[in-house]
């Protein structure tokens, strides 16, 4: 890998970049599925991984990084959108056992309003 030139065929970055896609991958199964263990698994996974790509971080990326890196960017916001789903839901619920319904709002000076009954 040149410091200036395109990162090379042999990219470790690639590899790793490949390693963050089914990883992300695994954590939207085990989203999925409500698999506490292996989506915690899954986050340190991906610290691990992102300190790996920050190490190996050195000149342009090629077109070929450049596409996995975007790929790993979509597929972690899905992931992102998918928690936030699963968080709210859960919340709901909490309210719905609890009598309180409890919403995200900008009412309110820490942005949380609680519905009337």
């Amino acid at each position: 890998m040149s410091a200036t030139g395109p990162v090379s065929e042999a990219s470790p970055m690639r590899s790793t970049l490949r390693q963050m896609l089914a990883l992300l991958e695994g954590e939207r199964q085990a989203l999925a599925s409500l698999d506490l263990e292996r989506i915690l698994s899954c986050a340190g996974g991906k610290e691990d991984l992102c300190n790996a790509l920050a190490q190996e971080q050195s000149g342009e990326l090629d077109e070929e990084c450049r596409a996995l890196l975007d790929a790993v960017k979509r597929m972690n916001e899905t992931n992102r959108k998918l928690r936030n789903l699963i968080a709210a839901n859960i919340q709901a619920r909490l309210g719905a056992l609890t009598g309180t319904a409890w919403l995200y709002g900008r009412t309110s000076p820490n942005g949380v309003v609680e519905l009337p009954r």
